[in-house]
This record gives structure tokens, sequence and C-alpha cells, in this order.
């Protein structure tokens, strides 16, 4: 670590934070009303509020978005004449999935083998407490030189855009010079990385339905369409052979031609089970940041534990279809809906809906905020040199700022490296990235105040 007053200042404060993400972690945040209480997200809601306003901000406030939750904004003023710095977070998580695959509870932040375990501990709790780390630092060090807003969304994991309609409804409110997105994440622990590009998606749920009732398989199976058979038929269409994603319409042959990742360490970082292949063409940085990408996320249909000898009458499946930049999404929408209901066979009635969907975004790297960055990281990191990445995964609200603020400079920074397993069973945060990425973000509103 760098032996810079503002990294002495971070250190200090690392108990602290572990203490409020503890805080933070304990709400059950999933923005799922229907499966967790909507009181978890609006207690975090509140911490944070609470948060902003005892570190001085004004007008802070709990917004209520068109979807039904609520995102978080507060203001910092700055000295006279200074820009102006967005800061963005989210405080809600996935589901913890299969609680009991978890070592130690999801919603209880565990120190384990020198990382803090927890749901949301890297996506993206530790993006808000990162935030907090940063312009604590600044205050300590004469103060900070630049007007900051923070804002942290309530439903970034739902894809339900509350947070872009209510920016689009207020274009004034979030408005700034450079926007820093907290949910990205390093390349690998230790190597400094902003993520230049990020692909957009789509969700679409496709019913199918063969039947009037379910019937015995004994005595019309064979003949009788099956439903989950014919959805079945229509899935596999949308990969090739080799895995490949193959949406009618759409192409899927683009490079990447920046940081690459080697195949073997993905397989590492991934889990990849021994003898199993990675699926897909090209390098692996084309197949995850260039290319376009479908995954069933789940499908309707009998458990096996219970299951009776029919033949189903209607399935349904929920499908992500991620793009990469240059792909409007609107469009690769409408082509995977026509995908569909061309591949479902035997006459099956199939109808599909389009349930969330954000573009892909591609930010400007030669802007004088990069620089800023890339230097604030030299100190924060030590002998390494800042690195671009893209990233497989969708933050629809940086292509809603981008529209709205053609000027500002957004960068994407965060705490989702590969050992983090967001998403995944037993989520963590490298408290290590968590402290740098704090010096860093401080260092780089010192350095932009003074570009």
């Amino acid at each position: 670590m760098s032996s810079h007053p503002v990294a002495g200042t971070v250190a200090s404060l690392m108990p602290r934070a572990k203490e409020e993400l503890a805080e933070l972690v304990a709400f059950r945040s999933v923005a799922d009303f229907d499966q967790f209480p909507r009181s978890e997200s609006e207690g975090a809601a509140r911490w944070i509020a609470d948060a902003l306003t005892a570190e001085g901000f004004e007008d802070v406030a709990l917004l209520d978005t068109p979807d039904g939750t609520q995102s978080v904004y507060g203001y910092l003023p700055g000295p006279a004449g200074a820009r102006t710095v967005l800061l963005y977070a989210h405080y809600d998580v996935q589901p913890p999935l299969d609680e009991a695959g978890w070592t130690t509870p999801p919603f209880e932040l565990t120190e384990r083998d020198g990382r803090w375990y927890g749901r949301g501990a890297a996506d993206c709790k530790g993006g808000v407490i990162m935030h907090l780390l940063a312009l604590r630092a600044l205050k300590a060090n004469g103060g900070v030189p630049v007007h900051v807003k923070v804002i942290a969304e309530g439903s970034e994991e739902m894809g339900t855009g509350g947070l872009e309609r209510y920016a689009e409804e207020h274009p004034e409110l979030l408005e700034a010079d450079t926007i820093v997105i907290g949910d990205a994440g390093n390349f690998r622990v230790g190597l400094p990385t902003v993520t230049s590009t990020l692909r957009g998606m789509t969700l679409v749920r496709v019913s199918v339905d063969t039947l009037a009732g379910n019937l015995h398989s004994g005595q019309f199976g064979g003949a009788a369409p099956d439903a989950l058979g014919a959805l079945i038929r229509a899935l596999d269409s949308l990969r090739a052979e080799d895995g490949s994603t193959t949406v009618d319409g759409l192409t899927s042959d683009a490079s990447w031609d920046g940081l690459q990742y080697d195949e073997e360490q993905f397989r590492r970082d991934a889990k990849v089970l021994d003898g199993v292949g990675l699926i897909g063409s090209g390098t692996v940085a084309d197949r995850i940041w260039a290319r376009p990408a479908v995954t069933v996320l789940g499908i309707d249909c009998p458990p096996v534990v219970g299951a009776t000898p029919s033949v189903q009458a209607s399935a349904r499946a929920l499908v992500s279809l991620r793009v990469p930049p240059g792909v409007d999404a609107a469009e690769a929408t409408k082509l995977l809906q026509a995908h569909l209901e061309a591949h479902t066979p035997w006459g099956a009635r199939v109808s599909t809906e389009q349930i969330g969907q954000g573009q892909a975004f591609r930010a400007d790297t030669t802007s004088p905020a990069y620089q800023a960055m890339a230097d604030a990281m030299a100190v924060a990191y030590p002998g390494q040199e800042m690195q671009y990445a893209g990233q497989g995964g969708s933050i629809p609200l940086c292509n809603t700022l981008a529209a709205l603020y053609p000027q500002a400079e957004i960068l994407l920074i965060g705490l989702s490296e590969p050992e983090a397993q967001i998403h995944a069973v037993n989520e963590s945060v490298s408290p290590e990235e968590l402290e740098r990425l704090s010096v860093a973000e401080a260092l780089f509103l010192r350095n932009y105040a003074a570009s």
C-alpha cells in the first residue's frame, strides 16, 4: 500500500468500514418484494441516507422511483467554481440463492481467509462504503475539492429501470462533469482496472402452450405435443454446436483488442469442472466482452421430485441475452423474440414478453478524467499501471446518464473482481481492494479537481 497521507487515513478507517459494511450487508435488500420484505430495502436506504447526512451532505432524499423502489440521493458542496462529480453505487442485491450453500450466513458479514463474506459485500454495498471512505479521507486531508453528488440505486439487480426513468424525468438531479460508477471491478486482485465497455442486456419470458391440459404420458405420449419438449427445442436453437450464441439476424463474430483473458485463468475464475469445455469460439475476451451471449435463467416445469407421468400442456422460460456495444438492445430484443417464435416446433402456441432491457456502453478513455484516475491508481497500487477491460455484465444506468449528459466523463471501477463471486453463493470482498480503491477514488477526486 502507498505511503501517501490519504492512504494512511483510509487504513485507519478500515475497522469502521468493516463495521459499517456489516450493518449494510445485514439488510436483506433484494428488490423482489414477492420474495423479500420491502422493509429490508427501505431499511438499507435509510441507513445510507443517515450516513450521507452524518457526512454533511445536503438535500439528502429517498427518491421514490417509478418501479416502486427507492434510490438515495445526497449533495456535498465543494469550493466555489469546482467541478461536480457523481458517485454511483447500488444497495439492492441478488437473492442469496441456496442459503445452505453458503459457508456462513449470506446476510452476516464474516471474515474468512483474509476476505469478508456476505451478499452484497462486493456487489455493491461495498461500493457505498468505498465512496464514504474516499470522502472521509479527503475531509481529513485538506477537504473535498469538488462538488459531490451520491446516488445509491435500489433496484439495479432487477433491471426494472426505476432510477433510469427517474433521472429522465429529473435530468438536473444527477448532472455532473464526471460520473464514477462504483459497480465494476479489477480484472484480478491487485491489478487496477477501469471498465471501458459494458454489454447491454434484454430479458425475455417465453411461454409455450400445446394442450388444454396435461395428459397421461402412457395413453397420449408419442402423438400429443409436449409443451416442455417444444420449449427445450426452441431454447436449444439459441446455441450452435460449440455453444456460441446463434440468434437469427444477430452478428456474433466481433473481437476484443484490449486486455486479454488467459483461458486457464478464466477456467479457474469460473470454477469450470475438470474435463468440461468452455463454450463459444474466439478468445475468452471476445466471448465475454465483444459478443452476444444467451443464458436460460429459469424454466417453469414440474420438479423432478413429485413429477407425474404426464405430457405437459404448458411451459415457460426466462431468457437473458447480453449484447456488446454497437448492438441496439431494443433491436436485439426483437430478434430474440422472433427467433424463439420461429424455432418453436410443432405449431405450438408461443408468446414472448420483454421483462427488462439495458443498452450497452462504451467509455471515452481519452478523456482527462481517465488520466486523473490512472495517476491515482498508480499511487494506490504502486508499481502497477491501470488497465482497461470490458465487462460482460450490464449497468443500464450508464447509457441513460451518457444520453442525458453527453459531455460528462464516465468511469467504472469497483470491487467485483473474479474472486468476489458476485451473484453466486459465498460472495466476498477483498478488504485490501476496498482500501486501495478508496485511496484511488480519493486521489482521483483531488487530481480531477486540479486538472
